[in-house]
């Protein structure tokens, strides 16, 4: 039954989104970044915490509409938030859609890309009970990983809100 509602989960997640799936081209990146934060905002669904924490996971990643920064164990992290290509074959299953059209979304529609990061985290903090320890699972499977990547977004949010964030 969980796994039918996570299913359930990520289906309306995913499928919520409705913005155009383009490339913005070079020297627009104004335009990006408001079409990043929209979806964002909209990933969020109106639950601060949960729109700072993307916005840390943001920060942290560094990604760009159309990215693919190819990883050393061959995988890519896609699109704004870089949801590593690992996610696709299972993200495409839940929806049953075609890995490709899943990782050109993940790429290119930021709305899609912001929906997978929170459906990822969301799972993980559904599983870990702990903010911290999912923010760490967003990233890496490994805990030395995600010790050190937690304490990084951690950082990214006190520059971005201040020191108060906490």
């Amino acid at each position: 039954m969980a796994m039918i509602g996570k299913r359930f989960m990520l289906i309306i997640v995913l499928t919520l989104w409705q913005s155009d799936a383009r490339a913005v081209p070079a020297g627009h990146d104004a335009i990006a970044e408001s079409r990043v934060a929209k979806c964002i905002r909209q990933a969020a669904g109106g639950q601060r915490w949960l729109e700072v924490t993307l916005w840390g996971l943001r920060d942290q990643e560094g990604g760009w509409i159309g990215a693919a920064v190819k990883n050393s164990d061959g995988s890519h992290d896609l699109g704004p938030l870089q949801i590593n290509s690992w996610w696709v074959p299972r993200i495409a299953d839940m929806l049953e859609r075609p890995p490709q059209d899943v990782r050109h979304w993940l790429r290119y529609d930021p709305c899609f890309n912001a929906n997978a990061a929170r459906w990822i985290f969301v799972s993980a903090l559904t599983s870990t009970g702990s903010f911290w320890e999912a923010v760490g699972v967003y990233h890496s499977p490994s805990l030395d990983r995600q010790k050190r990547y937690s304490h990084s977004v951690a950082e990214h949010l006190k520059r971005r809100f201040g020191e108060t964030i906490f």
